[in-house]
């Protein structure tokens, strides 16, 4: 890939972003959106955050791309709480301090 074609790609991307954002922000953004927009846009963190995250648990780099069973564990804590207490902060703090204290452990 050439740098000119990286460039392209990133001013692309950057262009894309900002139109996407504008959409809401720019256009709509001092209006009320209906009921069913609202309810969409409460779920977009939960459905992009495990999207992001699974590929670090299941395959992280750190162990060269190997089954790690802290990490398992940790996502599975983090998960439980977050059902529990309904809470994403404290399902994150939740699971950090597990995935801490077992590394500190082994």
């Amino acid at each position: 890939m050439t740098d000119t074609t990286v460039w392209i790609v990133i001013a692309a991307l950057g262009i894309g972003t900002y139109l996407s954002r504008f959409a809401f922000l720019g256009l709509i953004g001092d209006r009320e959106m209906p009921a069913w927009v609202l309810r969409h846009l409460r779920y977009t963190g939960v459905a992009v955050l495990p999207g992001l995250v699974a590929p670090l648990v299941v395959w992280p780099d750190a162990t060269g791309g190997e089954v790690d069973p802290l990490r398992l564990a940790s996502a599975a804590v983090t998960l439980a709480v977050g059902a529990w207490r309904r809470d994403t902060i404290q399902a994150v703090i939740a699971g950090g301090l597990f995935f801490g204290i077992g590394n500190w452990l082994l």
